[in-house]
């Protein structure tokens, strides 16, 4: 099954795709940043969650995860997996931290992280495409 969602990813993925993946990869990582130098914010987000995680290594996490998901993203290295380790993140983004403030349209952050969410459910799907340090690495692969 896996073997098939690759195949069909990688023979449907235009090439103006990877400049939204690059994109994406470049904003994930920005947002690791972010992050790291206010982590004060990110755990107000994550206390008020209540879900009784450990605030400190959930931080992390998110952290670490964007700024290295977001790398890898942008270079078209593991992409997929990259991805998959984003949605997590971006699930309780859209679904517990936003839904606190409110799904009304004047809610930015519900919209940034529920189009991040689309994406990055995208390229978990079809891949990092032609542009990509995978498409480099499998055409020179002695």
């Amino acid at each position: 099954m896996m073997d098939r969602i690759e195949h069909w990813g990688d023979a449907h993925h235009p090439a103006w795709m990877d400049t939204v993946r690059i994109a994406l990869g470049v904003f994930l990582f920005a947002k690791g940043i972010s992050f790291i130098s206010d982590t004060t914010q990110l755990s107000r987000l994550v206390t008020g969650l209540d879900l009784h995680l450990y605030t400190v290594a959930a931080v992390h996490y998110v952290a670490f995860a964007h700024i290295f998901g977001g790398f890898l993203i942008a270079m078209g290295c593991l992409t997929r997996i990259a991805s998959i380790i984003q949605i997590p993140i971006l699930l309780i983004a859209v679904f517990f931290v936003n839904f606190r403030m409110g799904f009304s349209y004047l809610n930015s952050e519900f919209w940034i992280s529920m189009i991040t969410l689309i994406l990055v459910v995208t390229f978990s799907i079809v891949g990092s495409g032609r542009f990509s340090m995978d498409e480099w690495m499998k055409n020179h692969d002695n």
